[in-house]
C-alpha cells in the first residue's frame, strides 16, 4: 500500500481525542526548533503549529503550520479504506526484534537500582524499543487507523516526519495512540493528565480488580506518582491564579495497561503562556525521564539509543495561546517497510526489575497489535 493510493483528504497531522480532534494537510512553513515555534506563535507570525517535539528538545522537531485544517467534536472515525481484510493484509510480518533481550533489559534495570541506592537519584525511566519489518512496503495511515480503531477511549495521533526537514524523514510518520494528557489550554483554563505508577490489564475482572488495589496501595507506585505530580505543582504554581490537585491518584485504564494518574486543573494568571510553552516548560516530566532530570536523562543517554520523538509530546497551538498536547507513549516510527516502537517503564531504588520488564512488555502491546504482530511474536 503506497502513499500515492491514500484516499483523497489525508491528514499529514491528526490528533484524535474523546473531546475534540484536529486534522491537517500540507505544510506552508515548518519548525525544526519548537522555540522558535512558540515565538512565531506569540509574535502573531502564524495562526496555527501542528506536529511532534522529540523527547531531547535539541534534536529537530516535526513541527509545521498547516495549508488546511479541519476540527471536529469527539474523536475521530478512520475511513473504511483503513479497515477491513484487505487493509490487514498490507500488513504482512517479516520479523520482529528488540533493540535488547529481556534478560539485558533486566540487567539495565538492577543496574539503575544499584545506582538510586547509592547516589542522589529518585527516579529513572528506561525504555527499551521494537522493530518491526514489514513483507512491502505499508501506508503509517493504515497504523494510525488501527491505532485510533484499538484503544478504548479513541486517542490516536499520527505526524509526518518530513516536517523535520531532514531527507531520511521524507515519507516517514510518528503515529500511536497516547492516553496521557500532557497539557490542555483553552482561553486560561489548563488542564493535564499525567500518569506514572502501572500494572498489566489481563481482561480478567478478578486479576485486574487485584492489579488495581495492589496500585492504590503500593508505596513504590505511589511514590513514582508523586514525582510527577509534584513537577507539575513546582512548573504551574507560578503560572497560575488557581491550581487543583487531588491529594490521591485515581486509576485509569487502556485495553492493555492500569495506570495511576492524576486530574490536574488550573486557572493561569493571565494569557502570556501558551499551550505550548506550558508543554515545553513541563517536558521532560518525571513520568518520561525521571528525577532529578539532568541524573536521569544522563542514565537515559548512556543505556539507550536515541528515543527520537518516542516520550516526547504529538499536538497543536493556536496564536491564541489554546491547544493541546499529549505525551507521545504508545507509539511507533513507521516508514517504508519499517516500524519502531517503544515502551518504557518508572524505575525507583524498591522496583522488581523482572516486574519491571513485564511492565514494558505489556506497554508494548499497543503498539504491536496496531501493528498487525502475531500473539505468539510480541513477547520481545
Amino acid at each position: 500500500m503506497t502513499e500515492q493510493r491514500r484516499p483523497p483528504g489525508a491528514p499529514d497531522f491528526l490528533l484524535s481525542r474523546p473531546h475534540h480532534s484536529i486534522r491537517t494537510q500540507g505544510r506552508t512553513a515548518i519548525f525544526p526548533d519548537p522555540f522558535e515555534a512558540a515565538t512565531a506563535l506569540r509574535n502573531g507570525e502564524v495562526e496555527l503549529v501542528v506536529g511532534a517535539i522529540p523527547f531531547d528538545t535539541a534534536n529537530r522537531a516535526a513541527l509545521m503550520v498547516p495549508q488546511s485544517v479541519v476540527r471536529s467534536k469527539g474523536p475521530l472515525e478512520p475511513p473504511a479504506y483503513y479497515r477491513g481484510k484487505k487493509a490487514a493484509e498490507a500488513l504482512e510480518i517479516e520479523d520482529v526484534h528488540s533493540s535488547s533481550s529481556l534478560e539485558e533489559h533486566q540487567a539495565t534495570v538492577a543496574a539503575a537500582v544499584a545506582t538510586m541506592q547509592q547516589t542522589r537519584l529518585e527516579k529513572v525511566v528506561l525504555a527499551r524499543s521494537v522493530d518491526v519489518t514489514f513483507r512491502q512496503e505499508v501506508d503509517p495511515l493504515l497504523i494510525a487507523a488501527r491505532f485510533i480503531d484499538l484503544a478504548s477511549a479513541r486517542n490516536g495521533f499520527a505526524v509526518d516526519l518530513g516536517a523535520t526537514g531532514r531527507e531520511d524523514d521524507a515519507g516517514a510518520m510518528f503515529v500511536g495512540s497516547s492516553p496521557e494528557q500532557l497539557i490542555r489550554r483553552r482561553d486560561r483554563s489548563i488542564t493535564a493528565f499525567p500518569l506514572a505508577g502501572s500494572g498489566p490489564r489481563t481482561g480478567d475482572a478478578q486479576v485486574d480488580d487485584a492489579t488495581a488495589a495492589r496500585l492504590l496501595g503500593s508505596a513504590k507506585d505511589l511514590a513514582e506518582h508523586r514525582f510527577v505530580v509534584e513537577h507539575y505543582r513546582r512548573v504551574l504554581t507560578p503560572l497560575c491564579a488557581d491550581l487543583r490537585i487531588p491529594e490521591t491518584p485515581e486509576l485509569m485504564e487502556t485495553n492493555e495497561m492500569i495506570h495511576l494518574g492524576t486530574h490536574i486543573e488550573g486557572t493561569l494568571a493571565d494569557e502570556e503562556y501558551s499551550a505550548l510553552d506550558l508543554a515545553l516548560m513541563l517536558h521532560p516530566t518525571p513520568a518520561i525521564a525521571g528525577t532529578p532530570t539532568d541524573d536521569a536523562l544522563g542514565i537515559i543517554n548512556q543505556v539507550e539509543e536515541d528515543r527520537e520523538f518516542y516520550a516526547g509530546a504529538v499536538g497543536w497551538c493556536d496564536s491564541s495561546g489554546d491547544g493541546e498536547w499529549m505525551v507521545s507513549i504508545r507509539c511507533a516510527c513507521v516508514g517504508g517497510s519499517t516500524a519502531r516502537a517503544w515502551a518504557g517503564g518508572g524505575i525507583v531504588a524498591t522496583s522488581n526489575p523482572a516486574e519491571e520488564v513485564e511492565e514494558t512488555t505489556a506497554k508494548l502491546q499497543t503498539a504491536l497489535r496496531a501493528l498487525n504482530v502475531p500473539v505468539r511474536m510480541r513477547q520481545v
